[in-house]
């Protein structure tokens, strides 16, 4: 054998007998423990690659405007104050709007003011129906429903029956007339359809008012209470009875005689506006 090929093979014999026993290629060793990671790791360095969250960038939203629900154009009752108003059913199916007094009362839609009363005859030894709205006015829009604003501290000039007026033209001031007098300044805010002036009960309010008012003050001003109203006057007929609060309290010595109780006319027939809305011919 050469003498270099004899010294591969000893050095051969010799790293093998020098290695731990064992599979070859594994290790014979015991693994070293696992250090254990601890439980609060405040106080570990912030990884570079984490930044604080930032919102993107972007337009600022297109606002839409709400949708067009009828072609009548509407303003909340009033104007330049704080309001506050109940939202459910209490006596009559009307509303009353808290305002300071002196605040602005408009018209809520356009059209014509039907009737006008600037004197407060309310008393409460009589306590009569027709009376208890003290100062009022009452607008027939031309949407074909009535609007009554009452307990008025003052009509505003030139405000008289047949007076054509616009959506948030002034008609009178906030006040507490009529038997809101014990009362802070309110609006007393109904809406009905077009009747006779006697039938004083059915202009005090015939259709719940807060869902128009909220969406009138909240920015959708053609929501138009003109379907509810055809609704509830098919139910009840153009000529309901009085229900709420009608009688007049017993004449008492000294005190201003009641007028009579007028008599109901006879159901007219009915004819179609110019603006398709039914009213009661004669009216």
């Amino acid at each position: 054998m050469r003498p270099g090929i004899l010294a591969l093979v000893v050095v051969g014999l010799t790293a093998a007998c020098s290695a731990p026993a064992g599979v070859a290629g594994v290790s014979t060793h015991p693994p070293e423990p696992a250090t254990a990671l601890p439980l609060d790791d405040s106080t570990s360095p912030e990884p570079a690659f984490i930044a604080a969250a930032v919102p993107p960038t972007g337009d600022e939203p297109v606002r839409l405007p709400p949708p067009k629900l009828s072609k009548f154009q509407y303003a909340f009752p009033v104007k330049g104050c704080e309001v506050s108003y109940a939202r459910k059913l209490l006596v009559l199916p009307k509303t009353t709007i808290w305002a300071d007094k002196g605040c602005a009362f408009v018209a809520p839609v356009s059209g014509t003011i039907r009737e006008v009363n600037v004197q407060n005859r309310w008393v409460p030894s009589t306590d009569r129906g027709g009376d208890r709205e003290g100062r009022f006015v009452t607008l027939l829009g031309d949407d074909g429903v009535l609007y009554l604003g009452g307990h008025l501290d003052t009509v505003k000039e030139g405000i008289t029956p047949g007076t054509k007026v616009k959506a948030g033209q002034q008609l009178g001031t906030v006040g507490n007339t009529g038997n809101a007098r014990d009362t802070a300044s309110n609006l007393y805010f109904a809406m009905t359809w077009k009747t006779d002036a006697n039938e004083w009960w059915i202009r005090r309010g015939m259709v719940e008012p807060w869902d128009y008012l909220d969406a009138w003050r909240n920015g959708n001003r053609t929501y138009s209470p003109l379907a509810e109203m055809r609704s509830v006057r098919k139910k009840t007929g153009p000529l309901p009875a009085c229900s709420v609060a009608c009688a007049a309290k017993p004449e008492v010595k000294g005190v201003e005689r009641p007028r009579p109780t007028p008599t109901k006319k006879p159901v007219k027939p009915v004819e179609v506006g110019p603006l398709g809305v039914d009213l009661l011919a004669g009216d």
